[in-house]
């Protein structure tokens, strides 16, 4: 399974490739700090002189920096060659073959509409990105220096001269603020509307530095981040035909970008190849070093999982990072593993795991009484689907930041609860009293027992939902509980399995409950409209910091449309304390807003856990290699691997590969 984005530890390994992943980025990594101190020093010009004294607080310090992070932390200095986790001497070239299933009818990723090709970001280049082995550390990529006030109520970044298109021509300050207007035009509607909020104006001061000017009404969190983080499009492209080029239409006909691969070809449904540019303008710059080094990234589409699997261990692709437990207990056993020829391996995994489970369509009304949806969680069996489906490699999770130090246990005290009291009357009073909410214990030998059963039972009485003689609670109006789930037609098979029994155990507790089984291609679009009660997702992420992007997962203003907020939870309490956070002046007093959002996120239980595994499970054919220490945030596979040519040169004299 191909994920694009930086990973978490999550019950499951897959990811939509349709996933827009400078926000997604935000949302696992936002707030943390620039330094000041880190001082690299170029002289501004009179223009840009005169740009920093048109702030509200003409009187501050102007920062200017090769990077960027909120709290004044960059790890790297101005000077550094490459980063401590790459290495720089990686050999460039050789392929790297992944495996996909399901279709694809679009290249462009930003769109809502259609099911876009794999990995179609690898592209786009944006003005900064994030470091793997940091929570909130930005560099410069297309930027070579940024320049910020104080108060951060606008950023100016200067674009490298030697950053260029595929086409050859520069990439001007004119480009990045017609990208940043695209995405606020057209682009996702929970980002166009946050970041069209947040940015109050984008301007070209000259042909390679621009400005963004921020709403000074709003927090300070994660302005700089987000519009650095943008991917940059060339401008003329779309303007030579605006009506058949829109960001929010899906099309084949690929944006011109500025990034190391570029798409060679493709057959729909079938297979896309990328090739490195040997002209990539990037290569060197130390963001880059040791980055990029497959000459060619291809991928292979399959109908389902179980065909993707024997094309794998026919050598039809070459690595693969597993996120089905069954086949990673039973199946990699094969002749291929046994001669040496494909290595297996575990490869911890740095991030906190990944919120995912059962989400509930908190808009449906059935749903609405936290009893029912509690009543509904009891009929879970995580301890018997751990070992019958998943052969006991899951562990158990209750907290959105599992095993972090900003996870909450117990009743609130100290520091936290004096952030609370301070929220006011929106803080109910049985958060305080009660422990935080942990998923309940089943017994692994038995699929549902009498004692969940009566407990179900009682909470949905006490919900007004009765259980009469056809074993189906119906409320006062006669009408059944429903709950109808959709799963794609691609999806592992310890997935669909896990589906089938958690209807199973419903049904006993009087649940109407079904799962269909839908084409990719029309989940996706059930998916986006929320058509469903109930759906098994990853789409929530977990955090170490804070910033907009926790807004778009958890917020309200953002709950009806938002792709990643897939309940709906539109909580004023969350609301609270996610507001309250944007305001902390200390990176202790962060972790004090995101334990207590922990504790509120589990109070207004909108997902029923399905557990965690901590490692990343990879195959490959013996010819990958990769670096000592894989960053805690990021396996790397796609930017930080390489492919070593003697290795690859034996596998195809043996005829293991073509």
């Amino acid at each position: 399974m191909i994920r694009t984005t930086r990973p978490a530890a999550a019950a499951t390994r897959s990811l939509d490739p349709t996933a827009f992943r400078p926000l997604l980025g935000a949302l696992t990594a936002l707030g943390i700090a620039l330094a000041a101190q880190a001082g690299w020093a170029q002289e501004a010009s009179p223009e840009k002189v005169e740009a920093a004294a048109t702030s509200e607080a003409s009187d501050q310090q102007i920062i200017t920096s090769h990077g960027y992070s909120y709290f004044g932390n960059l790890d790297y200095p101005a000077d550094f060659d490459h980063f401590d986790f790459a290495n720089a001497d990686a050999p460039k070239g050789g392929e790297i073959v992944l495996g996909a299933s399901g279709t694809f009818d679009s290249m462009n990723p930003y769109s809502r509409k259609g099911r876009a090709g794999a990995l179609t970001t690898l592209q786009y280049d944006s003005l900064i990105e994030s470091a793997e082995d940091s929570v909130g550390q930005y560099y410069g990529l297309l930027a070579e220096s940024l320049e910020y006030p104080e108060d951060k109520s606008w950023v100016i970044f200067h674009i490298r001269p030697e950053a260029k298109f595929w086409d050859g021509t520069p990439v001007t300050a004119e480009d990045v603020v017609y990208s940043h207007k695209l995405f606020i035009t057209q682009g996702l509607p929970s980002y166009a509307a946050a970041v069209g909020e947040m940015v109050t104006d984008a301007e070209a001061l000259d042909e390679r530095t621009v400005k963004f000017t921020f709403n000074t009404e709003l927090t300070k969190r994660s302005r700089i981040e987000t519009v650095g983080a943008t991917p940059v499009f060339k401008k003329a492209w779309f303007e030579e035909d605006p009506e058949k080029r829109r960001l929010d239409e899906p099309r084949m006909e690929v944006a011109v970008g500025s990034g190391p691969y570029k798409l060679d070809s493709y057959e729909v449904n079938r297979r896309i190849v990328y090739k490195l540019r040997d002209d990539y303008w990037g290569k060197d710059i130390p963001f880059n070093k040791g980055r990029h080094n497959y000459g060619t990234v291809r991928v292979e589409y399959f109908a389902d999982q179980t065909a993707s699997f024997e094309a794998f261990k026919a050598g039809e692709y070459t690595f693969r990072v597993e996120s089905d437990p069954r086949l990673w207990a039973t199946a990699y056993d094969f002749p291929r593993i046994q001669q040496g020829t494909v290595k297996k391996e575990e490869i911890a995994d740095g991030s906190p795991p990944n919120p995912t489970g059962f989400v509930f369509n908190l808009a449906k009304p059935q749903l609405k009484d936290k009893n029912v949806r509690e009543a509904i969680s009891l009929a879970f069996n995580f301890e018997w689907t751990n070992e019958s489906l998943r052969y006991g490699l899951y562990s158990p999770r209750s907290s959105f930041v599992e095993g972090t130090p900003v996870e909450a246990k117990g009743l609130p005290e100290g520091k936290e609860l004096e952030f609370l009291k301070s929220l006011g009357d929106v803080v109910p009073e049985d958060l305080y009293t009660t422990d935080v909410w942990t998923m309940h214990e089943s017994d692994p030998e038995d699929l549902i027992s009498r004692r969940t059963r009566r407990e179900a039972t009682r909470l949905l009485q006490e919900a007004g939902w009765t259980v009469g003689e056809d074993g189906l609670a119906r409320n006062e109006a006669g009408k059944t509980l429903d709950l109808a789930m959709i799963i794609p037609s691609n999806i592992e098979s310890s997935v669909e399995a896990m589906h089938e029994t958690y209807v199973q155990n419903l049904r006993a507790i009087g649940v109407n409950a079904s799962y269909e089984k839908v084409d990719p291609s029309q989940y996706t679009l059930r998916q986006r409209e929320r058509d469903y009660d109930m759906i098994y997702s990853s789409r929530y992420g977990a955090f170490l910091s804070t910033g907009g992007g926790l807004s778009q997962m958890y917020g309200s203003r953002e709950a009806e449309f938002s792709l990643f907020n897939p309940a709906g939870l539109a909580s004023p309490l969350v609301d609270a304390i996610i507001a309250a956070s944007f305001e902390a002046d200390s990176q202790e007093e962060t972790d004090v807003a995101l334990m207590a959002l922990d504790r509120a996120l589990r109070y207004e239980f909108f997902i029923v856990p399905d557990g965690y595994i901590a490692d990343y499970w990879v195959a490959y054919y013996d010819m990958y290699e990769h670096p000592e220490t894989i960053p805690p945030y990021d396996l790397g596979y796609l930017s930080l691997w390489w492919v070593n040519p003697d290795k690859e040169k034996a596998l195809k004299e043996a005829g293991v590969l073509n």
